[in-house]
């Protein structure tokens, strides 16, 4: 029989759309042959050319109605009835107890059909038909395509319908019982009713036969079950005597309605043990097996087998009946049923629990998608299967799930299966997949791929992101599912973050309050143990320093390269939260295979609070990645959380002294900014300008100058270090960009007494300069300054011999600040480090008085050396100056008033009262120094200068 094929055999169960040929792989609808617009039976001959792959043993209690469409209806419209119909899939008899299974098919074989009579659940034993008619001239032509629709299955059929939607009028208020007319697909809701009523209608039918059975009183003799190609053999035979050739192991584990009097057999055995049954399901298969006929039966009932063990939980054995089905040849299958049959084994490798093996037959089925023989390659559903394939491979799509514990899987056939989907989604023709397979390829297979392989991969990502670049988007698929985003944690790898603390000079520093720092706790208690230890907690993220809002941050990370080549890294920056940031990108190139190697990111945190730094982002093969810190695996970190306080000024000193390149080490351990160095002569006033710049960005508004001596062998006399603010201030705020000056008075002034190592160096014959004429000349000797020393002079010479410079350093330290941080209590502090080498300039060497014509006044007597290379000048307060040669020695006569040292006042010093004596002394000593340096006014100066 012939019959007009629907427009589009598309749709299946599940609602999944396919062309006509091609089979469905969501739920394994075999496909629709057609020929010329017909259904076409040449090769119904004895043979089921379609094996049903959903078949279960429960399909023997169940009835099968086809439902179709007739003339042209569009799947929307097809398919939203077909779902309704198969909502009543159960249907509980009124005035009976019995119930009543329905399996639904919307296309099914003729050929299958033919099989009937020896498995009684393949009959058709309903027919449901739904078409579209919108005009009473056409309604004569619909109802004759009804009709010849049923002969297809007129052997079979009890009863069958007809839905009509979009005919109104005389003809549609005509009663018919096997017709339902409804104006639209809307409007139609008695369709669920209309089915109970059809199914209703054939369990009268199947009733009655039931009952004419039973009263039949022809015999005990069981009619014979008989399968297509056994009926020509039976041709002139006493049927009565023949034997069943094939048995039906599903009527063992059926319940159900079955119109022959076999199904009694099987009520009446149907309280087999589970061994039992699967005993029965392989002696049936052994006889299928041996008929070329039944390969259909005889793969089914393997598929039946394998769906009760499962339920039994009998894993090994349900493989084996899968492997008997994986090897039983029907015939000369199509690609699409090759498709079919490949991904219902996988289906059924995965129910009972062989997941590897499912994946294996998954793969399969998606290669045979795009096997050569194709003429339009579904690349779309091959890249379907192969997702379906990663959880039997231990893969998934999630680079979270490769961060943590030991490798999971064969690398080698992951890395196989991930490159058929780069390959797929390729040929998809969609580059932003293959992008993110390739980068899930690189990030997590790395350490299983070969230095080729390493280089191939890269390659080929360079080449898919010139095109498409990687983003850290979420890629969604048709289907809903999403791939997540791949970043690049081991390109390269990060061993260590540190976050840095600004440079000396640009670290904030609180004020001190009266009562000290106080604790930040909303506690009425003095000490909580709670308390405490959520601060140890915070402690062991959050770090106790600062950053500056507007000032560059640093953080220093410890990375190395893993691939055999050289990597560059493009726009490397921090991810924070909390503080808005600018991250300032940087790049870098590392070498093949390198060591730990320090990489410096900065940014500028735009706004104060609490700043978190959470990873960083890259640029590498064209992928952008943004790397968390908390997927980082083996990371050290000594914390990622800091404050952010309000914006201070930047000052930036310059002086009118040359760079000095002795660096101080203060024992404070603070750190110099700047060192700078001068040389002066013992006695030697030089001037010190500094300048003050405001470099930042906030107005400079409070200035602190102090000094500190380092520690000194030498005695220093008068004020080393002096200066005066007044005038600096007055200028105050300094706004930004704007500069200020303000000079230090730096005075060396040392002992001048003789020393005796120096007179002996001076001397000709070694002896005491107190045995020469008081007005000879000592010999000359030459004392170059350091600047003018010979880098060849020989070791031990007493020309250029600094042995007698003399070395004083001291620190100056600013403390300035202004703007929103000066509100918050915040300073900066800057050092200047000094370092002045002092020459000898004039010594006294001997001392003596004489008395003058007054008795009120005496002259001092002082022999004056002049040390320095230079012609000098020397005097007193109301004496004539004496001029000095180089290395010359001269007696001065000095007229004084006289006085009496006990009437010098006594300075006790800081300790007071609690000095020793021998402090005492030194400060008595000091006192009278200063009385008669006060009363002298001794000076001296160099006339070339």
């Amino acid at each position: 029989p012939l019959a007009p094929a629907p427009a589009r055999a598309t749709g299946c169960r599940r609602g999944t759309e396919h062309s006509p040929n091609q089979t469905c792989v969501e739920c394994q609808c075999p496909p629709v042959f057609r020929q010329n617009g017909i259904y076409s039976t040449r090769d119904l001959a004895f043979r089921m050319s379609v094996p049903d792959y959903m078949q279960c043993a429960e399909d023997h209690q169940t009835l099968l109605v086809v439902v179709q469409p007739v003339g042209v209806v569009s799947e929307e419209n097809f398919f939203s009835i077909y779902r309704r119909i198969c909502s009543v899939s159960q249907l509980s008899m009124r005035d009976s107890q019995r119930a009543l299974f329905i399996r639904y098919r919307h296309h099914y074989p003729p050929e299958n059909n033919e099989w009937g009579d020896f498995q009684t659940h393949r009959k058709v034993v309903g027919l449901i038909t739904i078409t579209d008619c919108f005009s009473a001239r056409d309604w004569p032509q619909t109802f004759e395509k009804f009709h010849v629709q049923k002969e297809i299955y007129g052997s079979t059929l009890y009863d069958s319908r007809l839905f009509v939607f979009g005919l109104q009028g005389d003809v549609a208020e005509q009663q018919r019982p096997d017709v339902a007319f409804y104006p639209s697909y809307e409007d139609c809701s008695s369709v669920e009713k209309r089915i109970e009523d059809f199914i209703e209608s054939l369990f009268i039918v199947l009733e009655s036969k039931r009952l004419d059975r039973a009263t039949d009183k022809s015999g005990d003799k069981i009619p014979l079950l008989c399968v297509p190609f056994e009926k020509k053999d039976f041709v002139g035979l006493d049927t009565d005597r023949a034997q069943e050739v094939l048995i039906d192991p599903g009527a063992l584990t059926t319940n159900g309605i079955n119109p022959d009097t076999s199904t009694e057999i099987g009520r009446a055995k149907n309280c087999l043990s589970p061994e039992d049954i699967i005993d029965k399901y392989k002696e049936a298969i052994s006889y299928y097996s041996k008929y070329k006929n039944a390969g259909v039966i005889e793969l089914e009932a393997c598929v039946k087998a394998v769906r009760v063990l499962a339920i039994q939980k009998r894993s090994m054995e349900a493989s084996e009946f899968l492997q008997n089905a994986v090897y039983i040849n029907l015939r000369q299958l199509s690609e699409e049923e090759k498709i079919q049959r490949y991904s219902i084994l996988s289906e059924l490798y995965e129910l009972i629990g062989f997941h590897r093996k499912s994946a294996f037959f998954k793969r399969v089925a998606a290669m045979q998608c795009v096997a050569p023989s194709i003429a339009e390659p579904g690349w779309r559903a091959c890249y379907k299967l192969l997702l379906e394939t990663l959880p039997g491979y231990s893969l998934s799509l999630d680079p979270k799930d490769f961060s943590k514990g030991t490798h999971r899987g064969w690398a080698a056939v992951q890395m196989r299966l991930l490159h058929e989907l780069v390959y797929a989604s390729r040929r998809m023709g969609n580059p932003a997949l293959s992008v993110r397979h390739l980068c899930f390829l690189l990030q997590t297979m790395l350490d299983f791929l070969s230095d080729q392989e390493k280089k191939d991969v890269t390659q080929s990502l360079e080449s898919y992101t010139s095109k498409c670049p990687g983003t850290m988007e979420p890629i969604t698929l048709p289907d809903g599912l999403t791939l997540p985003p791949v970043p690049f944690t081991k390109l390269p790898i990060v061993r260590c973050v540190k976050l840095l603390s600004l440079p000396t000079s640009l670290r904030p520093q609180k004020m001190k309050s009266l009562l000290g720092q106080s604790v930040s706790t909303k506690s009425p208690f003095i000490y909580s143990p709670i308390i405490a230890h959520n601060r140890g907690e915070e402690r062991s993220k959050k770090i106790d320093f600062q950053w500056v809002q507007g000032d560059v941050c640093e953080v220093q990370l410890m990375v190395y390269n893993p691939m055999p080549f050289e990597l560059r890294v493009e726009n490397m920056g921090l991810l924070t939260s909390g503080v808005e940031f600018e991250s300032l990108p940087a790049a870098l190139s590392l070498p093949a295979e390198s060591g730990l190697y320090p990489v410096t990111l900065v940014g500028v945190p735009q706004t104060t609070g609490t700043i978190t730094v959470n990873g960083y982002r890259t640029t590498v093969f064209g992928v952008f990645s943004d790397c968390l810190l908390d997927n980082l695996p083996g990371i050290k970190t000594s914390g990622s959380t800091v404050e952010v306080i309000p914006a201070l000024p930047r000052l930036q000193i310059s002086t009118s002294l040359p760079r000095s390149a002795h660096s101080l080490q203060p024992s404070s351990g603070d750190e110099i900014s700047t060192n700078v160095s001068v040389q002066l002569y013992n006695g030697e006033t030089q001037p010190l300008i500094i300048t003050l710049e405001n470099i930042g960005t906030e107005p400079l508004e409070k200035l602190e100058v102090t000094s500190k001596i380092l520690t000194t062998k030498e005695k220093l006399y008068g004020d080393f270090l002096s200066w005066k603010l007044e005038e600096t201030l007055a200028q105050f705020p300094l706004q930004p960009g704007k500069v200020a000056t303000f000079t230090i008075s730096i005075k060396a002034k040392l002992d001048f007494s003789c020393q005796e190592n120096l007179l002996q160096d001076l001397s000709d014959d070694g002896s005491s300069v107190s045995g020469f004429p008081l007005s000879s000349p000592f010999r000359q000797v030459v004392r170059p300054r350091m600047e003018s020393r010979p880098s060849n002079a020989p070791e031990g010479s007493k020309t250029g011999d600094l042995s007698h410079l003399k070395t004083l350093e001291a620190i100056l330290n600013f403390k300035y600040s202004g703007g929103p941080g000066h509100a918050e209590g915040y300073y900066r502090s800057l050092s200047l480090g000094l370092h002045v080498e002092v020459e000898p300039s004039v010594f006294f060497t001997r001392v003596s008085t004489l008395p003058a014509t007054s008795t009120r006044q005496c002259h001092l007597l002082l022999d004056v050396f002049n040390s320095t290379e230079h012609e000098l000048t020397i005097g007193a307060r109301n004496n004539e100056e004496l001029t000095l040669h180089a290395g010359e020695c001269q007696r001065m006569a000095i007229q004084v008033d006289k006085f009496n040292f006990e009437s010098v006042p006594e300075c006790p010093g800081e300790k007071g009262q609690f000095a020793n004596p021998k402090q005492l002394e030194e400060e008595r000593q000091e006192a009278r120094g200063l009385e008669v340096n006060s009363r002298l006014d001794i000076r001296w100066r160099i006339i070339s200068f």
